[in-house]
């Protein structure tokens, strides 16, 4: 990929975080002032659905062509995330939340080691083990986890889902039948919209809530426009921003500039809701991102020694078969694609 583009994807990439990032700071007043997290999720993901459903009209041959991934994207990288993600914030603070939910990038790895059964260089490890490490310091672990457990355990089920989100979203892009991003993310949103109708049950939605007023750190704010907000921007915008960047990065890279989200995130809470984090949680956030971002430029950087070494090859005479064959990892062109 030329420089531009990979520039260009990186600056989504960014935008994108930002865009997440204010989810939790916008819906969070919403949920305090009566509404259910459940039918915050689907107010999210219905109002995107609605919005997209044109781009699923347009898309509509990928029903045919890529049911799987369509079905995968919608109920994991969407209803999953946000479901988790949601009904985490609601117990525990949205910074802890979402650093929860980023720990993502080590799961992937752990997905890529024992699962597809490939090799992880022990920068990536260390990295994973920095993050985990990092997580003991978020929950507090020796004040007898002071936070939520139940609200733990939702961040980390978030965080699960937020890996498969890279996975899904970088898949097919190798072959000859690549899916359309925007047709995926419009689909995902319209099934990850049915599937929270039925957990959600949204006819049981109190629409007062709606309708009146919300605070965020006692500054009174209309709940329709945190409504638009987290619909319109931190949905929407989010999702079509981020998804195309992982197609311009690969995933491992994406992931990387991603969780820029829980920083931001974080911060919102600490500007807008007045949240404040104890030292030993900011000192273990900060190791959560640190151990993401080795553990996925770790294998980044692999791949670009590989690539060197593939062209050194090719203007060495060998051919394009024998270049590939010098590191397996050619093969492999995202992190998390099977």
């Amino acid at each position: 990929m030329h420089a531009s583009g990979k520039n260009a994807g990186l600056g989504l990439a960014v935008v994108s975080a930002f865009a997440f990032g204010g989810s939790g700071v916008a819906a969070k007043p919403l949920i305090e002032a009566g509404l259910d997290p459940l039918h915050m999720v689907w107010l999210r993901v219905g109002g995107a659905a609605l919005v997209l459903s044109p781009l699923a009209w347009r898309h509509r041959d990928l029903l045919r062509r890529k049911p799987l991934l369509l079905a995968g994207f919608g109920l994991v990288a969407v209803a999953g995330v946000q479901a988790f993600y949601f009904a985490s914030l609601s117990r525990i603070p949205v910074g802890v939340a979402l650093l929860l939910e980023y720990l993502g990038p080590a799961l992937l790895l752990g997905w890529i080691r024992f699962v597809q059964r490939k090799p992880v260089t022990r920068a990536a490890a260390a990295g994973a083990a920095l993050a985990v490490v990092g997580l003991a310091c978020v929950v507090e672990v020796w004040s007898g986890l002071s936070l939520d457990p139940l609200g733990v355990l939702l961040g980390i089920a978030a965080a699960c889902c937020q890996a498969f989100y890279f996975v899904f979203a970088d898949q097919g892009t190798d072959g000859e039948d690549v899916p359309d991003p925007l047709g995926v993310i419009a689909y995902g949103m319209l099934i990850g919209a049915l599937v929270m109708t039925v957990i959600a049950r949204p006819w049981e939605i109190d629409w007062s809530v709606l309708a009146g007023q919300a605070l965020m750190d006692g500054t009174v704010v209309p709940a329709p426009v945190l409504l638009g907000w987290v619909v319109l921007v931190a949905t929407v915008f989010a999702y079509l921003t981020g998804v195309v960047s992982v197609r311009s990065l690969s995933p491992q890279v994406a992931g990387v500039v991603a969780c820029l989200e829980a920083v931001v995130a974080t911060v919102f809470a600490w500007i807008l809701l007045g949240e404040h984090l104890s030292a030993p949680q900011v000192a273990g956030g900060a190791l959560v991102l640190a151990g993401a971002f080795v553990a996925q430029s770790a294998r980044s950087a692999r791949k670009s020694r590989a690539e060197a070494s593939a062209v050194a090859a090719r203007s060495a005479g060998a051919g394009p078969e024998k270049a590939e064959d010098a590191d397996p990892i050619l093969l492999d062109r995202g992190a998390g694609t099977t």
